[in-house]
């Protein structure tokens, strides 16, 4: 069975850092590209960043600089570094992957930035 479990959330004032992972089981997970989304309360859905099996990654124009998308194959895990948060940053994170025909996503995970 497929699962994508997302941990790391909580609460951290404006400027502060949080790293957040998500852990896999039931993909090889090596071959295939993670990534990570966020939503935001009352929005829809956007992209964050994206790390390839090779370790290339993109990010999103709101976050680069900022984050930092990795992996750890050996762990079956996906992390991703924010630094320098900012209210807006504020959202439930989940993490992605399509080892097939479906989106397979997280149960997400709560990052409040507030003072």
């Amino acid at each position: 069975q497929v699962q994508l479990v997302e941990s790391g959330g909580g609460v951290v004032q404006p400027g502060g850092s949080l790293r957040l992972s998500c852990a896999t089981s039931g993909i090889v997970f090596s071959i295939y590209a993670m990534n990570w989304y966020r939503q935001a309360p009352g929005k829809q859905r956007e992209f964050v960043a994206t790390i390839r099996s090779s370790g290339n990654s993109i990010y999103a124009d709101s976050v680069k600089g900022r984050f930092t998308i990795s992996r750890d194959n050996a762990k079956n895990t996906v992390y991703l570094q924010m630094n320098s948060l900012k209210p807006e940053d504020t959202a439930v994170y989940y993490c992605n992957t399509r080892p097939g025909y479906v989106e397979v996503w997280g149960q997400g995970t709560l990052v409040t930035v507030s003072s």
